[in-house]
């Protein structure tokens, strides 16, 4: 689903991101990406989501090799990718329905559809009864899940996850990777990065290590 074929990126600056990557994720699988702050871990899911491009190398996602993908199907490519970051981005404004929504309104889908969709998200992730609340009414862990929510909204074959968990305690850390790891049970391909090694150590999945750019490990 997810394969880097020998991928490096050097930044206009000469600072190396990444050294010769090469791994593969399959199809329904959880990986957790794991390295020091500045190992590439970031650089590597911008890549995956056309933010960058490599300098070297070849990424390819869901069969597409992206160096393939022109300007016009950079939407398109990206509406095949969930994703969750740490700070949730969520927008405090609008209540908790429609922040799950914006991905569905923004791609239009009719009123009908939406409602269906976005209830279905928040029962997977457990916040049903929690439409009509505004985000600053909920908990990090709950905002962390509306989060979720809006990423799988859309039913991308693809979910990415960049330190989910970095602004929660343990046991809340712990129900978020739970979810990952259910979403993966039931046909997402899950793509996280974190250095909480301690949490993803306990998760018996497997774990792709970078250093200074370069793969050094994976198990």
């Amino acid at each position: 689903m997810i394969s880097f074929e020998r991928v490096s990126k050097r930044y206009d600056n000469g600072h190396d991101a990444l050294r010769e990557v090469s791994f593969d994720v399959n199809r329904d699988e959880l990986v957790f990406l794991t390295g020091h702050s500045g190992a590439g871990k970031s650089t590597l899911l911008r890549l995956i989501m056309l933010m960058e491009q490599p300098t070297r190398g070849r990424v390819v996602v869901n069969g597409n090799d992206l160096s393939r993908i022109g300007r016009r199907g950079v939407p398109a490519h990206r509406r095949g990718i969930g994703v969750v970051f740490q700070n949730h981005r969520l927008l405090f404004d609008r209540p908790v329905f429609d922040n799950v929504a914006l991905p569905l309104t923004i791609a239009g889908y009719d009123d009908r559809e939406v409602g269906r969709r976005v209830r279905a998200a928040l029962d997977k992730v457990g916040l049903l009864d929690h439409e009509r609340a505004m985000p600053v009414t909920l908990s990090g862990g709950e905002q962390q899940r509306v989060g979720i929510a809006r990423a799988v909204v859309g039913r991308p074959p693809v979910l990415l996850a960049d330190e989910p968990t970095g602004n929660l305690d343990p046991a809340l850390s712990a129900e978020i990777m739970q979810l990952f790891a259910d979403f993966a049970r039931v046909g997402l391909t899950v793509l996280i990065a974190s250095h909480d090694l301690s949490l993803i150590s306990r998760l018996r999945h497997r774990i792709v290590t970078l250093r200074e750019g370069r793969l050094v490990g994976t198990h």
